[in-house]
């Protein structure tokens, strides 16, 4: 059963690179639209493979998506042994849960639709939330950035840095980059007054008065970070750093950071970034990573790769 990489449209450059560290090449694909919008996959054949599709479910979402089950699809029908999907950034995970009645929850649906496509298996990177796992019918591996980019910004900790969850939500987050670099944790309690408004209102526990390292696990309108590091500059913080596992292209968040004393934004090459000004996202590519999962799925059938810390 040979290891074959498969790309969708949405980040062809982290599938190139997966396939590379896996030592082997992606497998011809086309890709295509009608002229209503519809999508169509068609894939080499791969009789008997163990097939790898990495698709990351950024903007627009609803179009990766479908063509990730479309893809997943015709490997099933091109006979493949086993189709796993490697979603790096998994869209829909914010909705977990209801907030209303007669509310969706979009994680579930997503989950199944892919689930009824023929997937064997899902690979996903930092999830907005764990309990995608929980919903998921079929086994998911879930791996963790968190020590890539805590090397990453390293050198930046001084002995006045403070790691800062810009909410509740990312306080397991931030515990887990304290551990990497040994530094203390605050939380900032927060109030989303919108989809893109956040208002900060306190912090919990000692600023300190040096850097402060933001971390979270995605910006999407850059909300969030923006008001906790009002917040924590309001505090006397002099400078500010964030980490996060996915910026997401089209957010805009990085223009809201730009009257910030904010001296860069890390992140990874899970979706796609466009050329920033004064290149304030920095990129640290999750290519191994993700490729030694693949090798270990692929070369011990039935087990699962070592849970992250």
């Amino acid at each position: 059963m040979s290891l074959r990489v498969v790309s969708g449209s949405s980040n062809t450059g982290l599938a190139g690179a997966v396939a590379g560290a896996c030592d082997t090449e992606l497998v011809d694909c086309e890709l295509s639209t009608f002229p209503d919008g519809e999508r169509r996959a068609r894939v080499a054949p791969l009789v008997g493979d163990d097939v790898f599709v990495v698709q990351p479910t950024g903007p627009p979402v609803n179009d990766h998506l479908i063509e990730l089950a479309l893809l997943v699809d015709a490997c099933r029908r091109g006979r493949s042994d086993r189709v796993t999907a490697v979603v790096p950034y998994f869209g829909y995970a914010r909705q977990d849960r209801r907030d209303h009645p007669g509310e969706s929850i979009g994680a579930r649906v997503a989950l199944d639709l892919l689930a009824s496509a023929g997937v064997d298996r899902l690979v996903v990177v930092d999830a907005h939330t764990p309990t995608l796992e929980a919903m998921s019918s079929v086994p998911m591996e879930m791996l963790t950035a968190v020590p890539l980019l805590a090397d990453a910004v390293r050198d930046a900790c001084r002995a006045a840095t403070v790691i800062v969850a810009p909410d509740l939500g990312a306080a397991k987050l931030a515990e887990h980059y304290a551990a990497c670099l040994s530094l203390p944790v605050v939380v900032v309690r927060k109030q989303r007054l919108s989809g893109s408004e956040v208002r900060a209102s306190t912090v919990v526990g000692d600023l300190g008065g040096g850097m402060a390292l933001i971390v979270d696990d995605m910006v999407s309108t850059g909300g969030t970070i923006e008001a906790a590091a009002r917040l924590v500059c309001d505090h006397g913080v002099r400078s500010v750093v964030v980490a996060a596992s996915h910026v997401l292209p089209s957010g805009g968040g990085s223009a809201r950071f730009e009257d910030l004393p904010i001296e860069r934004v890390v992140t990874t090459d899970s979706l796609p970034h466009p050329l920033v000004p004064g290149g304030t996202i920095e990129e640290h590519s999750i290519a191994d990573l993700v490729a030694a999962t693949i090798r270990r799925l692929h070369g011990a059938p039935g087990q699962l790769p070592a849970p992250h810390p």
